[in-house]
């Protein structure tokens, strides 16, 4: 089955969808006591959905807006339908639509795509990563003081957040950290050599599952802070080219210690 092809095409389709409605910059609500959602997040993820449905009726589909379909298949759809929903609200033209497909418990296929810079970003597994049909691979970077960085924060929680720490630490230990607020972009810009590393607590499986493994079959490496293998329902990530994970694990570490000491 053409699962990456479709995934492409679903997203290039949502991907419009979210560049109308930027263009009309629509109101937000607040989902809960701090996220934000916009009528963009709901429509993009009934488009995503229904096309998934009606390509892979048996499939599995988690999407952050609530709107999935559960089954017993082995192949799960990870739908977030507007990464970045904070930055889109307030016009700042970082986000993107991203979806990724498991098959018992191994990511498989997963798109990436930013509507506004026609960024498609884009693995098989096996069969490399790819930015507009083009190869991608991780920098070359080796040293930690020698790289660009990135994380984010919960909104309006991140004053209660350990993060603030590490950031500060690691703006130290690098030649910078920068905050996209969009955890699949930094996981894409790490696959293709923009970024060196990326860390984040306690992201959703939507936010990373295709993510990973772009930046994996791009060279690098993705694990927990405590080099165990990542677990898309876990509180860790933490990404980089591979060749400076162990110095990006032991700053972090190292912040950890500094912080409980």
């Amino acid at each position: 089955m053409p699962y990456l092809e479709t995934a492409v095409s679903i997203a290039r389709e949502a991907g419009a969808l979210l560049a109308n409605y930027f263009e009309r910059r629509v109101a937000f609500e607040l989902k809960g006591d701090f996220d934000l959602v916009t009528e963009a997040d709901r429509a993009s993820e009934k488009l995503v959905v229904e096309r998934l449905r009606s390509h892979f009726p048996s499939h599995s589909i988690v999407a952050e807006e609530g709107g999935g379909h559960e089954s017993a298949s082995e192949y799960r759809w990870y739908v977030d339908p507007l990464d970045g929903t904070t930055n889109f609200a307030h016009s700042f033209p970082m986000f993107n639509v991203t979806l990724g497909l498991e098959r018992a418990g191994e990511m498989i296929a997963g798109v990436i795509y930013d509507p506004l810079r026609q960024e498609m970003f884009s693995a098989e597994r096996g069969s490399g990563a790819y930015l507009n049909n083009r190869r991608i691979r991780v920098s070359a970077c080796k040293r930690l003081e020698d790289s660009l960085a990135s994380t984010g924060f919960p909104s309006r929680k991140r004053h209660l957040n350990v993060n603030i720490h590490f950031y500060h630490q690691m703006a130290m230990a690098t030649h910078g950290v920068r905050r996209t607020g969009s955890a699949a972009l930094d996981l894409a810009y790490v696959a293709c050599g923009r970024l060196d590393a990326f860390w984040e607590w306690k992201l959703h499986p939507w936010d990373t599952a295709a993510g990973r493994l772009i930046v994996e079959e791009a060279g690098g490496r993705v694990t927990d802070f405590s080099a165990h293998p990542h677990q898309l329902a876990g509180d860790e990530t933490a990404a980089s080219n591979g060749r400076l994970h162990d110095g990006l694990l032991r700053a972090l570490a190292s912040a950890s210690a500094e912080r409980t000491d």
